[in-house]
């Protein structure tokens, strides 16, 4: 096992620099703007209203914005594959690092097993004779054979080129992504033409419930700027850039998410939106009056799927070969493929995952985005601490992109960043206007306690810092 594990650390060299700064854009961006832009918006107009919606969006982009800053510093300073593996390590020590790690590790593996669920939800819209050989029933949703292969082919389809290398994913990702951006300008040339401000009353509706309801999907929206540190050893740009390109990536999905409210609210009055099967897909046909168009926005939000999926598969398949090479979990998932240099083991884990994942039907949508949503923002406060911890202990650390400046304003963006994401973290609990239902916090239960196993054969006892992966290297050869 030690050998195995020693192995695996001598391979990180190998992983390819062939990202430029669009593919890493590319990467961040497309992650964040999966399906939930096609199918929740129209709940959230219906929840907060036009106005409401888009203002605790907003509110959800300053605080993904606020962290997105920690990260960005962090990322300049140690652009190595596994993002937040590598900043906890060095700032908390293992254990804890296991703990961040595991978190947004969970978060990404829901997602990736949302969008091989929500690829033949979206699939049904355009072929509505799609459900063909009936399965099961979970959860009240029947489960059909046809519908669940459209996810589970795609599963085999984005992990086999995956492992085929990143550089073959990020021109994949760049393509899907500039026809995203295409969909986006037609909403919007759409939104001019044939949209109606009167559609978009009420501006307010709901209350402070209806804007949290919007505001706690925010982890699931925004998580993905994260793949951005997850892929730093496999960019060839200089660390600062790639620290901006998380701040950038941010900006551009908080725009986005603010567009598709607007222009779906503008296309058809509030009840309609309500009681749309898509919403935004019926307001892109009311706005051009055609249901081709309908469908060209169901083209869009498969980009989404297609986007979100590539690059979270990719982040988690680095965050769990960075955990291999520190001994974190077996060495099996920080094995290379032999030929295209990409952690094969740790792909076709979290594939097989997302092609299991139709064969739970439609119910698993919602549970899935809501039991990866407090894992995610675990991560997040782990981070923003760590951010803190290292500016005060290590203040001479090599920090390419220095947010905040050379005073105490850096030390102001990571408490602020902790204490939001806290409070973020507070709306999932019992009694809070967004709290879990059973479902989701049972699949949440079942990830931390398969990571307690791991967790619990780390030493104790190995102090944080630079050279901590190095240490409890050691600490395991000894076992």
């Amino acid at each position: 096992m030690a050998e195995q594990r020693t192995t695996a650390g001598a391979e990180d060299a190998s992983l390819l620099k062939v990202l430029g700064n669009w593919d890493a854009l590319a990467l961040g961006f497309g992650a964040m703007i999966g399906f939930g832009w096609v199918v929740l918006t129209g709940g959230w107009i219906g929840s907060a209203g036009t106005m409401g919606a888009t203002l605790a969006m907003v509110a959800g982009g300053v605080i993904m914005g606020v962290v997105g800053l920690t990260y960005a510093e962090l990322t300049a300073a140690m652009p190595k594959a596994g993002g937040e593996h590598n900043f906890i390590l060095r700032g908390m020590g293992p254990r804890w690092s296991f703990i961040g790690s595991w978190a947004i590790t969970g978060g990404y593996v829901t997602i990736v097993a949302f969008e091989a669920v929500a690829l033949p939800r979206t699939a049904l819209y355009l072929f509505p004779g799609l459900n063909q050989i009936p399965l099961w029933e979970v959860a009240g949703s029947q489960v059909f054979l046809t519908w669940a292969l459209v996810g589970a082919l795609a599963a085999v389809v984005i992990t086999f080129i995956n492992i085929r290398g990143v550089k073959l994913a990020g021109v994949a990702q760049t393509f899907v992504v500039l026809f995203l951006l295409l969909i986006g300008l037609i909403l919007i040339f759409g939104s001019f033409t044939g949209g109606s401000a009167g559609n978009m009353e009420p501006l307010f509706t709901g209350g402070a419930a209806g804007f949290f309801a919007v505001l706690v999907v925010v982890p699931f929206l925004f998580v993905g700027f994260d793949v951005i540190p997850q892929s730093a050893e496999e960019v060839k740009i200089p660390a600062r850039q790639i620290g901006k390109l998380v701040v950038v990536a941010v900006l551009m999905a908080t725009v986005w998410y603010v567009m598709t409210i607007l222009t779906t609210s503008s296309a058809m009055p509030a009840n309609e939106i309500v009681e749309a099967d898509i919403a935004t897909a019926d307001a892109m046909g009311a706005l051009f009056g055609s249901d081709l168009m309908a469908k060209v926005l169901i083209a869009g939000g498969i980009a989404g799927i297609l986007t979100s999926w590539n690059s979270l598969l990719l982040g988690a398949s680095r965050l769990m070969y960075s955990m291999a090479r520190s001994g974190m979990l077996p060495a099996w998932f920080g094995k290379l493929h032999p030929t295209y240099r990409t952690p094969a083991n740790a792909l076709m884990f979290i594939g097989g995952l997302s092609f299991l994942a139709p064969f739970f039907g439609e119910s698993m949508l919602v549970w899935l985005v809501d039991s990866g949503a407090p894992s995610i923002v675990i991560a997040y406060i782990l981070v923003s601490v760590v951010f803190v911890i290292l500016r005060r202990r290590e203040p001479s650390m090599d920090r390419p992109l220095r947010v905040g400046g050379a005073g105490n304003g850096g030390l102001i963006i990571g408490i602020a960043a902790a204490v939001l994401c806290v409070a973020l973290l507070s709306l999932y609990l019992p009694g809070m206007p967004a709290a879990l239902t059973p479902p989701p916090w049972i699949l949440f239960g079942l990830w931390w306690v398969l990571g307690m196993f791991f967790l619990f054969r780390i030493p104790g006892g190995i102090a944080p810092g630079e050279d901590a992966e190095h240490r409890l290297l050691a600490a395991l050869r000894k076992r």
